[in-house]
């Protein structure tokens, strides 16, 4: 194995270059000075909120300061994550992280000051030509109102927050730091010791005596946690309820949509169409049964499993740039000359390096342009997750490039969109090109398992946490027995009389920290759905769908998520872009079952 390299030994056309933030270390500290004088000045506003004038300086000294210690922040962390045992940028980072937080502090008198304005004077300003650049940051307010409540009851609520932390705070101490998994036999008969990190990496070795064993491993060490990891779950459901009664929403889930604006259809219409759908899901099961060799019965442990035996796709990093580029020719000259800006003005941090950040990520300050962090490795997952970081980073990138720092901000709902689009389409791409059978399978196995995944395994998730939010809501309690049960028919639901929905997966539900951000995995597939409905629509139509699309990466945060992606051609109210994302899932299954006659 080559031995790392230093942060300073790698070659500067691999490195991105944050001196295009701040050009010197000087630099950043006059901007820090600057931004410590900014937050002195939000007290002059404070009491003071009652006119439109007042209104608009304000949200101008909040806007400068955002953007400033955003800046900050960003440079701080992204030369931390390039070396994350330098103690200087460890400081560097916790230094700008501190100042964000008293930023957020000083003007954290804004909001309730408008809201507690009366209802004419808030509906004075959102018409009020001078603030029409907050026009949406008023309306935002404006809808929130009710669900606000005095300064004395918030204040109240405010001090239960760290209490609110607490069943999160608990799971996750005792699933990273408590729980032990104990030693199984690799495929060499050597003993390794289970972990979180390695445990898929069992479930994907060809052996299936060691599948098996890490599974079942892996589920009785939770198994013998039931009723404490019961307990936490059931606190944070109990939680959820208790903020959503003060609040005064009809439900958890519907509190939980209200931030988005995301109407409760979009959530039981996705449940609804994936029910629809799940044949398909018992085909794709059916077909892995038999593409897997040796197995007369297909159990949970089994999903991982390679289907190609031994094929392996090795793409350099100048290959994965010049193939993903091909791969999004559709989208047309615009895209891609911002993508080549990219590649070629220091955007991307490429290679591992010592002590360098693990994983992949876009990030990058508004005013600068994007950055992508990537440990690339020579394969296929990695260009994919080129693609992914990318579609990332020209989102942010015509966002900002077209709209004001506050509405240029997107949500989480529409996060994943851009990304999978372009893994979409790079998808698209490859299996049109491929020749060789072997190869087209491996691609098709890929993109299948990835409908398995993001669109069905966080869409059972999904349904789970409402249905156990459901029970609470009604009156009733959560046991162990109780939470095993309702997951483990829903495995039986999801995955069909194709498999065998082996016990062990009922205490699946005990290692899930999602559900601890409750109602949050829905975006997973509503994302999915979303951008392979672009996909298809942009292969179809060209032009006038490639228009609409580039819409959508322009508008930011500029309206709700609902509307921005209905404007663009993503109806997300309605099954149809679930319906879509199932014909391509039904396309790939086609195309596997060909290539086994």
């Amino acid at each position: 194995m080559e031995q790392l390299l230093k942060r300073s030994e790698v070659p500067a056309e691999n490195r991105w270059k944050l001196e295009d933030i701040f050009a010197s270390q000087k630099d950043w500290d006059a901007e820090y000075a600057e931004a410590k004088s900014l937050i002195k000045k939000a007290a002059d506003f404070q009491g003071k909120l009652d006119s439109a004038e007042a209104v608009k300086q304000c949200f101008e000294l909040d806007d400068k300061l955002s953007v400033s210690t955003e800046r900050l922040f960003v440079y701080a962390h992204m030369r931390q994550d390039e070396d994350t045992a330098n103690p200087e940028y460890q400081a560097l980072s916790s230094k700008a992280k501190k100042l964000g937080i008293e930023a957020g502090e000083a003007f954290s008198f804004v909001t309730p000051e408008i809201l507690a304005l009366p209802i004419e004077k808030l509906d004075q300003f959102i018409a009020d030509p001078e603030l029409s650049a907050y026009t949406f940051t008023l309306k935002e307010m404006k809808r929130e109102k009710a669900h606000v409540l005095s300064k004395a009851e918030e204040a109240l609520l405010a001090q239960v927050g760290n209490l609110a932390q607490a069943p999160q705070n608990i799971f996750s101490m005792l699933n990273n730091a408590d729980l032990k998994f104990p030693k199984i036999k690799d495929e060499d008969g050597k003993e390794v010791e289970l972990t979180h990190g390695n445990y898929i990496k069992f479930l994907e070795s060809s052996d299936r005596e060691v599948r098996r064993n890490a599974f079942k491993a892996v589920y009785e060490t939770y198994r013998k946690q039931k009723n404490t990891i019961a307990a936490t779950l059931s606190a944070n459901v109990n939680k959820n309820v208790f903020f959503s009664h003060v609040r005064k929403y009809p439900s958890v889930m519907e509190m939980s949509l209200y931030g988005d604006n995301i109407p409760k259809e979009v959530y039981t219409n996705l449940i609804d169409t994936i029910h629809e759908s799940l044949p398909l899901m018992h085909r794709y099961m059916k077909l892995r049964q038999k593409l897997l060799l040796g197995v007369d019965e297909l159990h949970m442990y089994d999903l991982f499993a390679p289907l190609v035996d031994e094929y392996k796709l090795d793409i350099t990093y100048e290959e994965a740039k010049k193939i993903t580029k091909e791969g999004l020719k559709p989208l047309g000259e615009d895209y891609l000359n911002v993508l080549q800006k990219g590649y070629d003005n220091g955007w991307i941090d490429v290679y591992e390096n010592e002590n360098k950040r693990s994983g992949a990520y876009s990030w990058g300050p508004y005013g600068t342009h994007p950055y992508v962090l990537l440990n690339h490795n020579d394969n296929l997952n990695s260009m994919f997750t080129l693609a992914h970081e990318m579609g990332h980073a020209l989102h942010s990138y015509f966002s900002d490039n077209a709209l004001n720092y506050r509405d240029a901000q997107y949500t989480i709902f529409l996060a994943e969109v851009a990304s999978t689009t372009n893994e979409a389409l790079l998808m698209d791409y490859l299996l049109k090109k491929s020749t060789d059978p072997k190869e087209k399978m491996y691609l098709l196995t890929y993109y299948a398992d990835q409908f398995r995944t993001t669109i069905f395994r966080q869409t059972m998730f999904a349904e789970f946490e409402k249905i156990i939010h459901q029970r609470v809501e009604e009156g009733d309690s959560l046991t162990p027995q109780d939470l095993s049960s309702i997951y483990y028919d829903l495995n039986v639901k999801y995955y069909g009389k194709e498999m065998v929905v082996d016990q062990d997966i009922e205490m699946e539900w005990a290692r899930i920290p999602h559900f601890y951000n409750s109602f949050y995995v829905y975006k997973y597939a509503t994302g999915f759905s979303a951008a392979t409905s672009f996909a298809k629509q942009i292969l179809e139509e060209g032009k006038p769908a490639v228009d609409r699309y580039l819409g959508f990466l322009k508008s930011g945060g500029s309206d709700y998520s609902i509307n921005i992606l209905s404007k663009a051609g993503v109806d997300m109210s309605s099954p149809e872009p679930i319906r879509e994302a199932m014909s391509v899932f039904e396309s790939v299954i086609e195309q596997m079952e060909q290539l086994t006659k």
